[in-house]
């Protein structure tokens, strides 16, 4: 498949000059135009639409309704026509989308990565551990508590996984260790500072957490905690109602030299949460 970067190439070649002469501005909606994007807790949750959605609309004239759900919750949204672009990440389901016609195109936006996060006790004994499989099966073989999303978001699908890669799907013989908050990621994070149990997050939320109490980051940097974040426009041949035009103006300054700019320099305490990918040329 020709990656959209490509097909974008000629505007956003434009962009980018009009960029470097501080004059960038899109063409303009009509007052009062707004679309819906569906997309999850962390982008919202982290400050990164907060921030860069006023600056869109500044550039646009388009405002972007957010609601902020898990991936799955979103394409299933975006699945009764009830959002006009989606912002997720979960790959396969992603794929699956615009294969069955639900979705014009995915486009890599942004990547952050995954942690585990424990108490400082770390009864399981997992800090430091660089391979996620291997600190998972020391959590599961000393049944030290763990609290999952279990919300069919786009990291209870990628825990599920990771899980997956040791022969291993929780099921109700592991009730006693292994629990579903059935939340967002803040509140998973809540209920695992009160049960002083492990947790799968993404760094972004993880940073923004404000009652991280006795919580400690304990793994990270293995490459299957990658976390990779896309952009589709859902499918107005689909659902003619589909503000597309405004949808894909979105995307189209989402995944240009500016929005990619913005996206790098958004900072919470100092650190960079999220990692621009539309302009890399080995990103599909």
């Amino acid at each position: 498949m020709e990656k959209p970067r490509k097909k974008l190439l000629a505007g956003a070649m434009v962009l980018a000059s009009l960029a470097a002469l501080g004059s960038y501005t899109l063409l303009s909606s009509p007052k009062g135009t707004n679309i819906t994007l569906a997309s999850t807790t962390s982008t919202e949750n982290s400050g990164l639409l907060g921030y860069l959605l006023p600056i869109f609309k500044g550039d646009s004239g388009i405002g972007v309704r957010v609601v902020a759900v898990g991936t799955g919750q979103a394409m299933r949204m975006a699945m009764k026509g009830d959002a006009d672009v989606v912002l997720v990440h979960h790959r396969p389901s992603e794929e699956l989308f615009v294969e069955e016609g639900y979705g014009v195109e995915r486009i890599s936006v942004m990547h952050n990565d995954f942690i585990i996060v424990g108490p400082a006790s770390d009864p399981a004994g997992i800090k430091g551990v660089t391979d996620v499989a291997a600190a998972l099966g020391r959590i599961r073989s000393s049944r030290a508590a763990f609290v999952s999303r279990g919300d069919d978001s786009g990291t209870h699908k990628r825990e599920l996984s990771l899980w997956a890669t040791l022969g291993f799907q929780p099921g109700d013989d592991d009730r006693d260790w292994y629990r579903e908050s059935g939340s967002g990621q803040g509140a998973t994070l809540n209920v695992a500072s009160e049960m002083d149990a492990y947790c799968l997050s993404d760094r972004a939320s993880w940073v923004t957490f404000g009652n991280k109490r006795g919580l400690e980051l304990l793994v990270e940097g293995d490459p299957l905690l990658l976390n990779p974040y896309s952009v589709i426009l859902v499918n107005p041949q689909k659902y003619p109602h589909i503000k597309a035009p405004e949808g894909q103006q979105f995307i189209d300054w989402l995944v240009s030299e500016r929005g990619q700019q913005l996206i790098a320099a958004f900072r919470v305490e100092g650190q960079q949460l999220f990692f621009p990918d539309a302009l890399d040329p080995t990103e599909e």
